[in-house]
């Protein structure tokens, strides 16, 4: 079976295809025709990847529950992990696949949401109530699955589903449908998730949602929407929790790419592209970056604790990844894993189910995110037959106005998508890079930072449960210092490390009996008693400020993906703060049993921005964010207080003497 008129013959015999996945992939002219054996596995290392010739090996449907890998929380629904063990593959143009699919429409009957929007807005005011407000994390997404039967052939309706997503969707990552023979994936993706050629590492954050009914967004309406800080911010947050994944699977860690501005058939969205050489196996790859947190939310670990208190149900493969796996002409692994969204999945029996989720953050509204979820459904709903249709476009030019290409960094532009192109449009995007970290957004030269005397030294960065501790390790490694990093649940032993820095994590500071809690505090109060030399970060600053006597407050707006300038020991510093809770002072100068602290507070509130005293030193915000553009600069200073080494100046390292 190597052409679409195959599956249609063997339907018209009402008999199975057998298994096959149809795929499209962004610009191209032709879509690739996978064939082979279907099996399971339990984990994502038993994805078998063997040597022989190059092209695909492995077409794998990972669902969520597969997160219980990287040992966190889920609802687990039992959903396998299948893949395709790939026998034939063969390119079919895309006019011959549209004229070979079915034209007919796809009927259904029953359809509605499993949570109404009357519920769903209950659940979006609680998130932002009990999980925002209260400093369980910056950003959650919550699902919600519209729920129809399919009449007729389920194959069928996927394959007349798939040819009206050909022509009718813009913009898609991966236009696709998967049959397995237990179930129909068909869908349309925006979002590459991760990518690997040749050695490169790709990730793709998307976030913002901007809805339109046209065949092409109100200008001046776009224009508000880019300047829109909910969707500045959103998108800010996801950025910088695909760089934490980035810190880990790259040598160096990412380095942004953008922001673009990415248009669908029913919405817009904006995005930026990280991109970083890493060695690792691309199983391990994909582990590790279990799932996008514009899918999930930030903290990662935390989110799925969240997503498993709000959501009645497991996910199935709704925020998991299709990943195909092959090697190039070198031998080497490569992959390709856009996200499943935007995706339907039928069922043998025709059970449908299109499951959609709203980002939530401290901006959100539940009219607003429930509105949301409408939009971003309409495009597989209208190919369904249960929703209106977008104006129709071209398919020849139904290219991603984004990045092209798993191993392109430059975008592939489309001439006749104008406001991708609009000279204000893009000056409204590149602007939003003014004031972020040039560590993320320039190449990176090993050394080029690394501060004199550093050299041999080594810190110990505890993890409370954050992995923005992961792009730390990558600002301290840069200035010089060897790092390890480790939950804090192991931290000990302690021997042998120069700087502990204990560091970022969500939850109430003042909780001093939960275990988490608990620990950091005595680790913190053993550094203090001994006089070794010790940073906190975020979570960490708090509890080392509680244990100077500092009283902890509950912000009633939280500083959730914020940035702000602030007095920074005397140095006005541009930062990004992720925090619910801070700390409270009337003085600069504070007399502890510890010595003497110094305070950078805000004038207005007095909330504790960070705090030095002999061989300590805390600060509120993130330095290693993407937000804080002076970060580098200020763990610097941090590391000449605590180690009494050099300074980063304006124009690079400096020895104070």
């Amino acid at each position: 079976m190597n052409r679409p008129h195959d599956l249609l013959a063997a339907l018209a015999r009402d008999a199975d295809p057998g298994p096959f996945a149809l795929v499209r992939r962004e610009g191209a002219a032709h879509l690739d025709l996978f064939t082979g054996t279907v099996r399971t596995a339990d984990r994502l290392a038993d994805l078998p990847l063997p040597d022989g010739a190059a092209g695909p090996r492995t077409l794998a449907l990972v669902p969520y529950r597969q997160i219980a890998e990287r040992g966190f929380e889920c609802v687990d629904d039992g959903t396998p992990l299948e893949y395709l063990e790939i026998a034939g593959h063969a390119p079919i143009a895309l006019a011959d696949a549209l004229a070979a699919l079915p034209q007919a429409p796809v009927v259904t009957t029953g359809a509605a949401f499993d949570v109404a929007d009357e519920e769903y807005a209950d659940t979006v005011q609680r998130v932002l109530a009990e999980e925002i407000g209260r400093g369980e994390g910056a950003n959650f997404v919550i699902h919600r699955t519209l729920r129809a039967t399919v009449q007729g052939s389920p194959l069928r309706a996927g394959l007349a589903a798939l040819r009206r997503l050909l022509l009718g969707e813009r913009g898609a990552y991966w236009t696709f449908l998967v049959y397995t023979g237990h179930r129909i994936l068909v869908g349309a993706s925006p979002e590459r998730h991760v990518s690997v050629d040749d050695g490169l590492v790709m990730m793709n954050p998307i976030s913002g949602t901007f809805r339109h009914a046209g065949a092409t967004p109100d200008r001046a309406a776009l224009l508000r929407f880019l300047r829109d800080p909910k969707e500045v911010e959103e998108l800010y947050m996801v950025l910088d929790e695909e760089l934490k994944m980035m810190a880990t699977v790259a040598e160096h860690g990412g380095q942004v790419i953008g922001p673009y501005l990415k248009e669908m058939a029913h919405l817009a969205h904006t995005e930026y592209l990280l991109a970083g050489r890493g060695s690792k196996d691309v199983r391990e790859v994909l582990r590790e970056t279990m799932f996008a947190p514009t899918v999930t939310g930030s903290p990662m670990e935390n989110a799925c604790r969240v997503i498993a208190r709000h959501e009645r149900s497991g996910r199935r493969y709704y925020s998991g990844v299709l990943a195909l796996l092959g090697r190039d002409g070198a031998g080497r692994q490569t992959l390709d894993a856009p996200i499943l969204i935007r995706t339907a999945e039928i069922s043998p029996a025709g059970e449908l189910r299109v499951p959609v989720g709203a980002t939530l953050v401290r901006h959100s509204t539940a009219a607003g995110e429930v509105a949301e979820t409408h939009a971003k459904a309409a495009g597989v709903l209208a190919a369904l037959g249960l929703a209106p249709e977008a104006p129709a476009a071209d398919p020849a030019r139904a290219v991603r106005n984004g990045c092209s290409g798993s191993a392109r960094l430059a975008p592939h532009r489309d001439p006749e998508q104008p406001l991708a192109e609009d000279p204000e449009v893009r000056a409204v995007l590149a602007a939003r890079n003014t004031s972020l970290a040039r560590f993320w957004l320039e190449e990176r030269v090993p050394g080029t930072t690394r501060l004199a005397g550093l050299t041999g030294r080594r810190a110990l960065i505890v993890d409370g449960e954050d992995t923005f501790t992961g792009m730390l390790a990558h600002q301290l490694g840069a200035l010089g210092l060897a790092v390890d990093v480790r939950p804090w649940q192991r931290a000990a032993p302690l021997d042998g490390y120069d700087l502990v820095v204990v560091g970022p994590g969500p939850g109430d500071p003042g909780a001093i009996t939960e275990p988490k809690m608990a620990a950091l505090r005595a680790l913190l109060a053993d550094r203090l008693a001994a006089g070794l030399p010790t940073l906190a970060v975020c979570l960490g600053h708090q509890l080392l400020a509680g244990l100077l006597g500092l009283p902890l407050h509950r912000r009633e707006a939280p500083y959730q993906g914020l940035q702000r300038d602030v007095r920074v020991f005397g140095t006005s510093r541009r930062v990004g703060f992720y925090s619910t809770f801070t700390a409270l002072a009337d003085r600069d100068r504070l007399g502890t049993r510890y010595g003497p602290v110094e305070l950078s507070r805000d004038p207005a509130d007095g909330a504790v921005h960070a705090l030095r005293g002999p061989g300590f030193a805390g600060v509120q915000f993130h330095p290693e964010s993407v937000l804080s553009r002076d970060g580098l600069a200020i763990l610097a200073d941090v590391l000449g207080h605590l180690l009494a080494r050099p300074a980063l100046t304006a124009h690079g390292p400096a020895d104070r003497g």
